[in-house]
């Protein structure tokens, strides 16, 4: 039997018709629906062509042109964003997608093979939302956590999952290995590289980086502390403006950062800033990590005035200093391999490279080669690792020294070199700029 139809009073029926609404709204937005409206204006899509080696093509000739798409995330109101490097690296044209909709053109700031990080740089139209950093420090097994990104090309994807595990070691390629990575069930898919891992109250604790091939529900993702530790680097005053401020400071319970140490001879230390100060801004960024410290100096030059509030013995109190030019750096061991072979490289755990190639005692991972330099010339590529040169082993950077010193006096011409690529030994011969001069 059909309900007959009831009149209600005009009065009523307004009344209802608005709580109704407003009811269903607060039962649905559940803390997942708050975290994604938190984070999700932060967020961006990364779309570009790059040419890369036909993969059956041994002697890499063969170039083909791909579509790559992935995500970034927005770490500071001017534009600057954080994504991996893989995802911009060998793109002419990085062109970048707002949660608004805009789109615009990006251009490569700073990046760092090793940890696959990369800042990239978008001209900002007024103030753009930032993600809230979080920390991987407390991260629990079974916690709530949520990816965001540019999933197959469906822009800001969402999914959940949980933290499945932590301080995984993943090899994804023969030239490319992640450790101490936070494992997930939650749906990562190629285009989410470079997008937030979330908690449930809407903070970045990872940075998704990789999925396993063939398997479902497993995705690794670089843990925030860590990630944001290189991000600090790659935006350093230092190494983006050629500034130099002198503050290294550690993070504190209290608001602010704590001041550890102050370089000598640096603008900090000759305008008063002591170790034990604790900074609470420089001008007018809100400051509690060293990421904050680059932030503010980012985008100055030297001779500019910086104003920084700092709270030192219970008073907050005003200290102005110019930025100097970024000091010269001696000439080290890493600066010859530099020159003379164009390498960068750094030690690598024994263990690392024994789990690649058993019967080394060690080697040096390769993390940036100079085009046009010996070892570009030779095909060495970041991500190798170098194992040995002549008839010596490369355990540490002493090593390469060493060879080096000893081709001059000797003029041994060529040198010999091996690297393991992924677990496959490669050689061939070195000739190093000082001795082609």
């Amino acid at each position: 039997m059909r309900c007959p139809w009831v009149a209600l009073p005009i009065v009523a029926m307004v009344v209802l018709a608005s709580m109704a609404p407003a009811q269903a709204g607060e039962t649905r937005r559940t803390a997942i629906v708050q975290a994604i409206e938190k984070a999700r204006d932060s967020v961006v899509n990364i779309h570009g062509q790059k040419l890369i080696a036909n993969t059956d093509d041994e002697a890499g000739g063969e170039l083909r042109r791909v579509n790559g798409m992935g995500t970034g995330v927005i770490i500071d109101p001017r534009g600057y964003i954080v994504t991996n490097y893989h995802v911009v690296e060998g793109v002419k044209r990085i062109e970048v997608t707002l949660a608004s909709g805009r789109t615009t053109t990006a251009a490569l700031l700073s990046h760092d093979p090793r940890t696959d990080l990369a800042v990239i740089k978008i001209p900002a139209e007024g103030s753009l939302p930032v993600i809230d950093v979080g920390t991987s420090g407390d991260l629990m097994i079974g916690e709530t956590v949520l990816a965001l990104g540019n999933a197959f090309g469906y822009e800001h994807t969402v999914t959940r999952g949980i933290v499945s595990a932590l301080h995984r070691s993943v090899e994804v390629s023969r030239t490319q290995r992640y450790d101490d990575l936070v494992q997930t069930d939650a749906s990562i898919n190629p285009g989410n590289s470079g997008g937030p891992l979330l908690n449930i109250d809407g903070q970045m604790i990872g940075i998704n980086v990789a999925v396993r091939a063939g398997a479902q529900g497993i995705g690794f993702a670089i843990p925030i502390d860590r990630a944001m530790q290189i991000v600090t680097e790659l935006i350093s005053s230092e190494r983006i403006d050629k500034t130099w401020h002198g503050i290294v400071g550690r993070p504190s319970t209290e608001p602010g950062l704590v001041v550890e140490t102050v370089n000598r001879e640096s603008p900090a230390e000759s305008a008063g800033v002591r170790a034990g100060d604790v900074i609470l801004r420089i001008a007018d960024v809100a400051v509690s990590t060293q990421l904050d410290v680059e932030r503010a100096m980012l985008g100055r030059k030297a001779g500019d005035l910086v104003l920084v509030s700092v709270n030192r013995g219970g008073e907050e109190t005003s200290i102005q200093f110019p930025l100097a030019v970024a000091r010269p750096q001696p000439m080290g061991l890493g600066e010859r391999c530099w020159n003379e072979l164009g390498l960068k490289v750094e030690p690598m755990a024994a263990a690392k490279v024994q789990r690649l190639q058993s019967r080394y005692r060690g080697g040096l991972l390769v993390t940036s080669v100079r085009s046009g330099g010996p070892a570009g010339e030779q095909g060495i590529r970041e991500g190798d690792v170098l194992v040995g040169l002549h008839v010596w082993e490369t355990i540490s950077p002493d090593n390469v020294v060493y060879v080096l010193d000893k081709a001059r006096e000797d003029n041994l011409g060529q040198l010999k070199f091996y690297v393991l690529r992924g677990r496959e030994t490669l050689f061939g011969h070195l000739t190093s700029d000082t001795i082609r001069r």
